[in-house]
């Protein structure tokens, strides 16, 4: 039987799992690996300007394809680097596969250069961490592909030792398992929340990732129609549910949640479906009702508050759909002043007056870019107004970091789209804090010669923060992200033009020129952040 080496063995098996890039910045013990990306047809290496870029377009890669994403760090800051991603990964849901360098076993318990435990760096933000050794390559990694593809999806480590990767092993054919068996509920829990259901006065529905990752985007909405429930989504589950919907509620915790809360805060029974609390603990929205939890995963909720709970434990789609096949009932909401208090909260969050503000960049954009087209959003007031006001037709047509909410995610989120599906437009909204935590991935772009359309808000204010000090009455301090105002300056940055838009008809005409272009394009908005301030950071409960 012929051999090839340990870093084309991992390569071809990771191209055979449907990997079709490697993101990361390489280190000498990676250059076994770039030379098997070089000669293995069908995955390629794209280099970042920082390793945290490289495991958020990881992460984008697995949300948007379902086959988890590849990042790679060297030793110690490589893997430090990375981990900001890894975890991003792991709190949103999102399957990747992170590789690091490991020191050879002869140094793992000695003190040297860039040594740090991998292991227990990765331990905590992972749902499982593993070092590669020359008699299991194909088993560690289809480990690790099914840990991060199963049940919730997350972050796997695995750590590299640099002394096997030349080293030759059997050639045999990549065999990637199938997935685990679906687990249903039982059918006494499944009529005992039908029963729940039919009993309840105001039942509402709320959707959460987990819906999405079902794939019953259809079926909630002819659920809610047949029963007239109000249906409430966490940010992350936007696109599952229409905003025109005659029964849609809002989503909780991001603008004008208070409005939300109006309607959520009557409810005596919460149909929770895909409900992970890391996006938002229940506890802190939802009001003392019956909670039927339809989830692949145990309730994380405090038992002293939540009592009267039924857990619909199993594959989230077949428990869902076995639900819904109860009769349609009949229940008291007032759908129609649920309507009126879904289109007054839109109406507050249009422009009020002639400033240049958030409202009217959100507007501007959302009839440049197309209806499938693709959306990120970095971290700040901007994704709190987002997560509210943004229209999307999709599942995957928004894509933000709740669970983990790093700045810095929104750049890199928009390279990952626009990789996976070159034939979309894809643009991101970035604060211009966020740009600057961010802006060496606008190289990675340009070398790529990817066409995203880079949104920056330019308003010189870290907003949330300086929000929570004035209504604390503390002064403004710290939170001005330059000294002066003004653009971010320059006319291009790396390569990628800058289009400057004070006013909304330049940012039309801009955003226009720049889905158009070859490359990523820069627009920067400069804008007030005045608007937020009404529009933020609301109560959740009455």
């Amino acid at each position: 039987m012929s051999e090839r080496s340990v870093a084309a063995t991992v390569i071809e098996t990771l191209r055979d799992m449907g990997v079709k890039h490697v993101f990361g910045v390489p280190s000498g013990g990676w250059v076994d690996f770039m030379e098997a990306i070089r000669t293995t047809d069908g995955i390629e290496f794209v280099l970042t300007t920082h390793e945290s870029g490289a495991a958020f377009m990881a992460d984008v890669c697995g949300r948007l394809t379902g086959i988890p994403g590849v990042c790679f760090g060297t030793f110690g800051p490589g893997a430090t680097n990375l981990a900001t991603g890894v975890g991003s990964a792991q709190l949103d849901r999102s399957p990747i596969i992170a590789l690091t360098d490991e020191m050879p076993t002869s140094l793992q318990d000695r003190v040297v250069q860039m040594g740090i435990d991998h292991q227990a760096l990765m331990k905590p933000i992972t749902k499982w961490t593993g070092r590669l050794s020359v008699d299991r390559v194909g088993e560690t990694l289809e480990t690790a592909r099914s840990m991060a593809t199963s049940g919730r999806p997350g972050a796997v480590h695995i750590g590299m030792p640099v002394d096997i990767t030349s080293t030759q092993v059997p050639r045999e054919t990549s065999v990637v398992a199938s997935g685990a068996g679906v687990i249903e509920a039982d059918l006494a829990t499944i009529e005992a929340a039908q029963t729940a259901i039919a009993a309840a006065d105001k039942p509402l529905v709320a959707l959460r990732l987990g819906a999405v990752r079902a794939n019953i985007r259809a079926e909630v909405i002819a659920f809610a129609e047949a029963h007239g429930l109000p249906v409430v989504l966490t940010p992350m589950a936007k696109g599952l549910f229409p905003e025109s919907h005659t029964t849609y509620a809002g989503v909780v915790f991001h603008a004008l949640s208070d409005q939300v809360a109006v309607t959520h805060s009557q409810a005596d029974l919460i149909l929770a479906i895909g409900y992970d609390p890391v996006e938002f603990t229940l506890e802190n929205w939802m009001p003392m009702a019956t909670l039927v939890n339809v989830d692949d995963a145990p309730l994380n909720a405090d038992p002293s508050g939540y009592t009267d709970c039924l857990q619909v434990e199993g594959d989230i789609a077949t428990s869902f759909r076995a639900i819904a096949a109860m009769p349609a009932t009949a229940h008291t909401w007032d759908l129609n002043a649920l309507r009126a208090r879904t289109e007054a909260m839109f109406a507050r969050m249009r422009p009020q007056n002639d400033e240049f503000g958030p409202c009217a960049v959100l507007e501007v954009l959302r009839e440049a870019l197309p209806a499938d087209g693709i959306m990120t959003c970095d971290v700040g007031a901007h994704t709190h107004l987002i997560g509210q006001k943004w229209p999307t037709p999709a599942p995957g047509t928004q894509i933000m970091t709740n669970g983990w909410s790093a700045m810095g995610f929104g750049l890199p989120a928009a390279i990952a789209a626009k990789l996976c599906d070159p034939g979309r437009s894809v643009c991101a909204v970035i604060g211009d804090g966020g740009f600057l935590m961010s802006a060496g991935e606008i190289a990675t772009a340009v070398r790529e010669n990817i066409n995203v359309v880079v949104v920056v808000l330019t308003d010189n204010d870290l907003a949330l923060i300086r929000i929570k000090q004035q209504r604390k009455d503390y002064p403004i301090f710290g939170t001005p992200v330059r000294e002066a105002e003004g653009t971010l300056g320059g006319d291009n940055i790396f390569g990628a033009p800058v289009l400057v838009a004070p006013d909304v008809a330049a940012l039309a005409r801009h955003l226009d020129a720049a889905f158009s272009a070859e490359g990523p394009v820069i627009v920067e908005a400069l804008i007030s952040s005045a608007e937020y301030d009404e529009l933020v950071l609301r109560k959740d409960k009455p």
